[in-house]
């Protein structure tokens, strides 16, 4: 009986991943979520909603609502459920973005979003702008694009807007990301002239506004700001997501596209994942029409202010002496910077001995990062638990040089 040829094959190595993924960083966020699950740490690492201020009554009703439709069950369209598109679009129109239901389309949260738009809009070796320091899953997601980043920088608290204008000039920029209102990770924000000026340099040098909003309705001060869609609507494409203000689990976000790239955004999302769940999307556009999101979210952000207020009455005694931070109007995060000499990574090492933890700033820089810089994230506990956690943090300096 003749014998099979001997197979090589399994000797052989295995083509290495694509360069692309390579290029990607880790995310500390996700690292330190599993470093930090024990219930006696106290982290202000992770950027995570309060769940004991889920509506989980009002979210469980809504869900009972549409189940007596087994229409919730089946496939759906690709750009998402035409009531909650209505809903949201609706929303955007109140507050004075004028919106129609077909310009959105629903994604599995804002993240799909990002990745969308990396999709539809860039070539690998594509150059695009972001603020330095950015949103890290977005620079993740740049990354495995192929993209080439350039970061603006900011001086004290303002985004260096003739850089911006300088670097879009030299690079000829796809488009510039921004998370304009209460940013990850800074917490800071554009204001009007700011904002003004960026949608003027935008439609001058010719590039496309990605403008990432999952925080803009947690404001606890200040005066609400108009949108750069609004400043510039055919330049700026808009992301949202009901994550922050009615639970992360649903992973509804959205897109408010421009019709020039509405249909290549739409096959994207065909390609990616068919639709967003169905089930999902029809529980949340219930919830919205049921009057019960307005008072939760008043709920919220009454609780996330007396955090906020909380963490920045301690944070004099939580960190060493010649720290700066900002004091942000709302979202979820304060940004710090310890003094000279310090490593806020080397630091965080001694924190955790102590059960507290933090995100060093490091990875949210697509540059040369400031080692002196992390986020704190004030929206997980009550104010008690973050005056003991900044407590325990400022316990750990001595030994964090």
């Amino acid at each position: 009986m003749p014998t099979a040829p001997q197979d090589t094959a399994s000797t052989r190595v295995l083509p290495a991943p694509s360069l692309r993924a390579g290029s990607a960083k880790t995310s500390p966020v996700r690292d330190l979520l599993a470093l930090t699950r024990r219930p006696e740490v106290i982290s202000f690492a992770g950027g995570l909603p309060a769940p004991e201020l889920f509506d989980v009554d009002g979210i469980r009703a809504a869900f009972d609502a549409v189940l007596d439709s087994p229409g919730v069950l089946q496939y759906s369209t690709s750009e998402g459920d035409p009531h909650l598109r209505e809903e949201v679009a609706r929303r955007y129109t109140a507050d004075g973005l004028p919106t129609d239901a077909a310009d959105l389309i629903i994604t599995t949260g804002s993240q799909q979003g990002l990745g969308l738009l990396s999709t539809t809009l860039l070539d690998p070796g594509d150059t695009i702008l972001v603020e330095e320091p950015c949103y890290l899953a977005a620079l993740q997601t740049f990354a495995l694009a192929g993209a080439r980043v350039v970061g603006i920088p900011y001086i004290g608290d303002e985004l260096d807007l003739a850089a911006l204008d300088r670097l879009a000039e030299e690079h000829g920029p796809k488009f510039f990301y921004t998370v304009p209102t209460f940013q990850n990770p800074t917490g800071r924000t554009h204001g009007l002239e700011a904002r003004q000026a960026i949608a003027e340099i935008a439609r001058r040098r010719g590039f496309r506004i990605v403008e990432d909003e999952p925080y803009r309705q947690l404001r606890y001060s200040g005066d609400p700001l108009p949108s750069l869609a609004e400043l510039a609507p055919e330049h700026v494409i808009s992301l949202g997501s009901f994550s922050k203000v009615i639970a992360p689990g649903l992973r509804i976000g959205w897109i408010r596209t421009t019709a020039d790239v509405r249909p290549a955004i739409t096959i994207a999302k065909q390609a990616a994942d068919l639709h967003t769940s169905t089930i999902d999307q029809a529980a949340a556009a219930h919830y919205l029409v049921s009057g019960r999101g307005e008072p939760a979210l008043d709920r919220i952000r009454n609780a996330y202010a007396a955090r906020r207020d909380a963490m920045l009455d301690a944070l004099p005694s939580a960190l060493p002496s010649g720290s700066t931070w900002n004091r942000p109007d709302g979202g979820m995060f304060v940004w710090a910077r310890l003094p000279e000499g310090w490593d806020a990574t080397e630091s965080l090492a001694h924190a955790l001995t102590k059960d507290v933890a933090y995100v060093p700033g490091l990875s949210f820089y697509c540059g040369t990062p400031d080692p002196r810089t992390l986020r704190l994230s004030f929206t997980t506990y009550a104010p008690d638990r973050i005056r003991d956690g900044l407590s325990r943090l400022g316990a750990t300096w001595g030994a964090g040089r």
